[in-house]
């Protein structure tokens, strides 16, 4: 069956020495992984298509396996990605992360919309640890671990100052912190933070101002609770981290 989609490239291997197996999110059949013959050839029609953050119009011959990849017109090769190593570095983290909390031929045309939006803005120069921060809430959310953070955990007190607790699995307000000695005692600022990452529409994201002590903050928070509820490991992640060690 020849079908056709809009998708972007979120993880690419060799295979043999001129293939390459591409797995793509499409528009309208999510996740899915194809053969690009030649791909690796530099004068192969595929050749530019099948690279990462690629996004593009594909047609793609779908079987009961992997599926093979007969043309590609490109939309978008996200440019000013590529020609950043800590651009590359955000976006790399984000469509692994993608990758491993979807399953395939799960079609969520929204979803696509959200990954095309995530790397136009982190391509346009928008503040690249905000959009991590919304882009990982996001998959918690999908993956139905998403945190707490519009009150209370324990009494669903919305006012007043909050920790942030792994163990409970989001805030804590004064009154119930002795339930978790180990929770962050977060800003005013930061709480409501947050609060705005989880129910932002992405679309809507306007200018960004925040205070590099807060970014770390925010980082750390999701960070070790993607670690503690979804137990996924990204090589990509170990990369930003250096990265962001050297900056």
């Amino acid at each position: 069956m020849l079908i056709k989609s809009e998708a972007i490239v979120i993880r690419t291997s060799d295979y043999g020495e001129s293939n390459k197996v591409v797995t793509v999110y499409t528009k309208d059949f999510g996740k899915m992984g194809m053969m690009a013959r030649g791909a690796k050839k530099t004068k192969s029609r595929l050749s530019s298509v099948s690279q990462l953050f690629t996004h593009a119009h594909f047609l793609i011959q779908k079987g009961s396996g992997l599926g093979s990849l007969s043309q590609g017109e490109t939309i978008n090769t996200f440019r000013g990605i590529k020609q950043d190593i800590f651009k590359t570095a955000y976006a790399a983290y984000m469509v692994e992360l993608l990758d491993k909390t979807t399953e395939d031929n799960e079609a969520s045309p929204a979803l696509f919309e959200f990954l095309k939006l995530s790397l136009t803005y982190l391509d346009e120069g928008v503040d690249q640890d905000i959009l991590k921060a919304i882009f990982e809430m996001k998959m918690l959310r999908l993956s139905g671990v998403s945190p707490q953070v519009d009150r209370c955990v324990l009494c669903g007190r919305r006012e007043g100052i909050f920790s942030f607790s792994i163990g409970e699995g989001g805030f804590l307000c004064n009154q119930c912190r002795h339930s978790d000695p180990n929770a962050l005692v977060l800003t005013p600022q930061t709480a409501k933070l947050l609060n705005l990452i989880y129910h932002i529409d992405l679309s809507r994201l306007g200018n960004v101002s925040v205070k590099e002590e807060t970014k770390r903050t925010l980082n750390k928070v999701l960070t070790t609770y993607i670690d503690e509820y979804t137990g996924v490991r990204l090589k990509s992640k170990r990369f930003l981290d250096q990265l962001q060690k050297f900056e």
